[in-house]
């Protein structure tokens, strides 16, 4: 199995097509996809099977809007931990992974420890999450919240060119 850095640059122009394509349709079929992409089926098939298998591909999911849940609130938290230990992120990383509320959570380097999203439906719910359970993981000495009051762009698209 090769590497996923051997992978992306053995991504040819072809590779990259049929990733911008299925980025914006998942669920189109093989043989509409293999139309798009200029190609007969078995190609464009045994393209898309390889990039699965580099890791490449890595899962194919439904979007599903938030506020139709009712999760209508957007909220972005800094963590910061009073030890820096491998032991310590490692717990903290087994903890953060449990919680459902949790979209995303980062170890970033600069003032503080990792950023978290999160999504949930009520400001109470939110300080509940918080107090409850953001700063009862293994390490969490302080935090710094962010409510977003208006979502300007949100993606999971990621470009298809050719680094240069």
């Amino acid at each position: 199995m090769r590497t996923q850095k051997e992978s992306v640059r053995g991504l040819d122009k072809l590779d990259r097509k049929i990733l911008r394509i299925l980025q914006e349709d998942a669920r189109i079929s093989m043989k509409d996809l293999s139309e798009q992409v200029g190609l007969s089926i078995t190609p464009v098939i045994e393209r898309v099977k390889r990039m699965e298998r580099d890791g490449v591909i890595t899962g194919y999911h439904a979007r599903i809007s938030a506020p139709a849940l009712g999760a209508t609130l957007l909220v972005f938290v800094e963590i910061t931990l009073n030890t820096k230990s491998a032991s310590m992120f490692e717990q903290f990383r087994r903890e953060v992974l449990r919680i459902p509320e949790v979209q995303e959570c980062h170890l970033v380097s600069g003032d503080f420890d990792y950023l978290i999203k999160a999504r949930i439906h009520e400001m109470a719910e939110y300080r509940k999450l918080l107090g409850d359970m953001l700063l009862q993981l293994p390490g969490a000495a302080q935090s710094k919240s962010y409510v977003v009051m208006e979502e300007i762009k949100e993606t999971l698209f990621l470009s298809t060119d050719a680094p240069v």
